[in-house]
């Protein structure tokens, strides 16, 4: 008897075996061939439409599982929402500008002006990002994701560049942009700025330093304090700072306490030192000091603008007050370099203090430095503690393991660096607030992103978006030579440059003549140079 007749087995459309190395290829080519996507646009016009706004992957490299998970997700999505009732396109796209591609560039041609002109490197990364395109597609495709494939958007696309200078206008036209020598998160490796997003943290060992800053009157400051009568104590008076960045001291301008902070004088064997009450006991464990005793007391608000005498140059400095200082580590005492920074920034601008840059974009001290002229400053920190120990000014130091910002695509620590640069202000013209108001009318699921994102704009500073990069939309200002404002008719001016990128692509601002534009104004005015 042939029981093969007896079995009641499912009768399909498909075979039985899966045999995927050979049908899905075949299931594509089929899909392609019908020009499935076209097909079910045409099915789903009309329908309520469901958008999925897809970050960009960089045109640089083979895909990884991070891009697959990400796209196939997506795609379940897309094509659940379709299958639900909705109109629902996928169009994919790809970021064409920026340091990744650019370092690729740079290893098969070398660096844009020193081994090939910037004209001829972009034309480089321009073929290198379309080629990565090309290979990055194919990769989307073969996972099954459905996408309108044939029309995908680039942002080194004409039109598309021509839209990004558009949008640079319309948001300087809304009063959001401002330039500023402000400290910035800067790669010397790249030889330019980062963004907050570019920024990764990692460990790192530093020299942690307590170092002396002698006042200037002791007479005055112990004025200022509480203390026995002819309890002033004997030796010199210095104010103890603590610092994880010793290249940072040669642009010092002033030392900050908090103003709510106890802040006591301590009789060391032949010296005075003044620190926070509450880290009293840590630092002179930390100095290996048994024999100490208080004097005075004080909070910081009554030192304010009290003077010091900076520890290896000669010049004093103030002390200033500012909440940002804390009683987690150190002395409750801040060195504060406003060009190395934010906070120090912030401060020293409440005080009018000079923001000192002395190091140059490669991270190396420039030649007005004195004492440590030539020397990158990582490479400085040796030799600044070489420096103050000979002078006295050393008072402790130690090797501390600490989450240090590198950047992103080197894997190397960078620096804070007081540059002109342009930014988005958070605060002029009210950004923040009407972010924070658009939150509020978005549904969020899960409910606590709300929470998160109005966290991350409450305290967001102001957006660096200017680099100093080859490859990139470039930023198309013309800048007073003298007044460093913008050119008044800016936003016409933009306009001019958008209809010529939309012919030639970025090269047409980068060959621009000035004059063809400005006329008789264009020796007042200089053509920027950065990128976004």
């Amino acid at each position: 008897m042939d029981y093969k007749k007896t079995l009641n087995l499912p009768n399909t459309a498909f075979p039985m075996k899966g045999n995927l190395a050979q049908r899905e290829p075949e299931q594509l080519k089929k899909w392609t061939e019908m020009d499935l996507y076209s097909q079910i646009r045409q099915a789903a016009a009309g329908r309520p439409p469901f958008i999925l706004h897809d970050g960009p992957p960089y045109a640089n490299g083979e895909i990884h599982i991070g891009h697959a998970v990400n796209k196939v997700l997506k795609d379940i999505i897309i094509k659940a929402k379709t299958l639900g009732g909705y109109d629902a396109p996928y169009v994919p796209g790809w970021d064409c500008h920026g340091l990744p591609i650019e370092l690729m560039v740079e290893k098969k041609i070398g660096k844009a002006g020193v081994k090939v002109s910037p004209a001829v490197f972009r034309k480089a990364c321009r073929e290198y990002a379309a080629k990565q395109v090309g290979i990055q597609k194919e990769a989307f495709i073969r996972l099954g994701i459905l996408g309108d494939w044939e029309n995908p958007y680039l942002t080194m696309d004409y039109q598309f560049e021509a839209d990004i200078v558009r949008s640079l206008a319309k948001i300087n036209q809304n009063g959001h942009i401002v330039a500023g020598a402000k400290p910035v998160h800067w790669c010397t490796d790249c030889g330019s700025a980062l963004a907050e997003a570019e920024v990764e943290y990692e460990d790192k060992h530093s020299p942690a330093i307590d170092v002396r800053f002698q006042v200037i009157d002791e007479q005055r400051f112990m004025a200022a304090c509480h203390h026995a009568p002819e309890h002033e104590g004997h030796g010199p008076l210095s104010v103890v700072i603590w610092t994880t960045t010793p290249w940072t001291l040669p642009a010092n301008q002033g030392v900050a306490l908090n103003p709510e902070l106890e802040y006591v004088v301590v009789q060391c064997p032949t010296e005075r030192l003044v620190l926070a009450e509450a880290l009293l006991k840590d630092a002179m464990l930390r100095y290996g000091l048994d024999d100490y005793h208080v004097i005075a007391y004080c909070t910081g608000a009554a030192l304010e603008h009290q003077l010091l005498q900076h520890p290896f140059y000669d010049r004093q400095v103030p002390i200033i007050l500012g909440d940002h200082v804390t009683t987690d580590a150190g002395t409750g005492a801040v060195h504060t370099a406003p060009g190395h920074g934010q906070e120090d920034y912030v401060v020293g601008q409440k005080y009018g203090l000079p923001v000192d840059n002395p190091v140059g974009g490669d991270g190396v001290f420039l030649p007005s430095t004195e004492l440590f002229a030539g020397e990158h400053v990582f490479n400085a920190n040796p030799h600044v503690l070489e420096v103050l120990e000979a002078r006295g000014k050393l008072v402790h130091q130690h090797a501390l393991l600490h989450s240090y910002p590198h950047c992103w695509r080197h894997k190397t620590p960078i620096i804070f660096r007081a540059t002109a640069q342009w930014f988005i202000s958070m605060n002029q013209n009210h950004l923040r607030s009407q972010a924070l108001d658009e939150v509020k009318r978005v549904d969020w699921i899960p409910e606590w992103g709300q929470a998160r994102i109005e966290s991350m704009l409450e305290g967001r500073p102001d957006w660096c978006i200017s680099r100093q990069r080859t490859w990139g939309v470039p930023i198309t200002f013309f800048i007073h030579k003298e007044t460093r404002a913008l050119h008044p008719r800016t936003a016409e001016l933009i306009e001019a440059v958008a209809l010529r990128i939309e012919q030639q692509g970025i090269e047409a601002w980068f060959e621009l003549d000035k004059a063809e534009l400005l006329g008789a104004d264009a020796d007042a005015y200089d053509k920027m140079t950065d990128t976004l």
